[in-house]
């Protein structure tokens, strides 16, 4: 389980101090899959990346299983992130690797030998329907392929939870659904708790049990997706939902569905340019 404590996010620049969190409390239970939601520049980014300490709170507690972690550094900091898997809109994969040297590299820096290693990743690339393309390099994969192998990668260290930054921004309409149907299959089968963090209506409902609408760097409303959207408390999550505009597909459209899942020369990615930290 992983508790947010009054957190606050405070980031310090030349024209004045920028305040991207304020008193957020959030529980995530085991087993969850989790959506956070908002616009651009709500905070999501920022709040994410502050369950694996890629970010350090300027105020509250980060508690995961019951330890205050805020405070880890070192040995227990690298311990903590390895039990917590990321993956991002941009894929952030090493380009001149194969695909096997791509997922076998968090194995590598644990120090775990060849042989177990590689017999870990070719699982794992079974487990994510890539068992084929493990002499391939990224350049010669879809964008949804490329989405794959970032979360066999992300699961080469059997982490707890799995954190998953706009994932799916990248793709089309169809490969998303793929992927979210992915998550979904890993968390049920190999009970990893998720995070995902989306500006898009259409993969939260598909996707999360339990929802948080995130605005200007609040939470405003929490709880079962489905009561949610069904009848939405505050402001921002009517406006996100379509509620008092009318259009001719509803509140969201998820957009046609792309004819072929293509192959890319280099990885897709929109918004945050390094898909790290675009919502500060």
């Amino acid at each position: 389980m992983i508790e947010l404590h009054g957190i606050g996010k405070v980031y310090n620049a030349s024209d004045g101090d920028h305040r991207a969190l304020e008193d957020i409390n959030l529980t995530i239970e085991d087993g969850d899959i989790f959506g956070i939601i908002g616009e651009s520049g709500a905070g999501k980014s920022t709040l994410v990346r502050l369950l694996n300490l890629l970010e350090r709170p300027t105020e509250g507690s980060v508690v995961i299983d019951g330890v205050d972690v805020t405070s880890f550094q070192g040995r227990e900091l690298r311990e903590l992130r390895a039990g917590i898997g990321m993956i991002f809109q941009n894929f952030n994969l090493f380009q001149q690797q194969t695909v096997l040297q791509n997922v076998t590299f968090p194995l590598e820096v644990r120090g775990e030998q060849k042989a177990k290693r590689e017999e870990r990743a070719r699982e794992l690339l079974g487990l994510v329907g890539l068992s084929d393309k493990a002499d391939r390099y990224p350049s010669e994969l879809s964008g949804g392929q490329q989405q794959r192998v970032a979360i066999a990668r992300a699961l080469a260290n059997e982490p707890s939870y799995m954190l998953c930054d706009e994932a799916t921004s990248a793709l089309d309409s169809r490969t998303t659904v793929q992927v979210l149907d992915l998550l979904s299959r890993i968390n049920k089968e190999l009970g990893v708790t998720m995070v995902i963090i989306t500006h898009s209506l259409a993969v939260a409902r598909r996707a999360c049990n339990r929802i948080a609408v995130i605005d200007k760097g609040h939470v405003v409303e929490e709880g079962f997706t489905e009561e949610v959207f069904a009848n939405p408390q505050s402001q921002v999550a009517r406006e996100l939902l379509g509620w008092g505009f009318e259009t001719a597909e509803g509140p969201e459209s998820e957009g046609s569905v792309a004819s072929d899942d293509a192959p890319q020369g280099k990885s897709v990615s929109r918004g945050e340019a390094d898909g790290e930290g675009g919502d500060r």
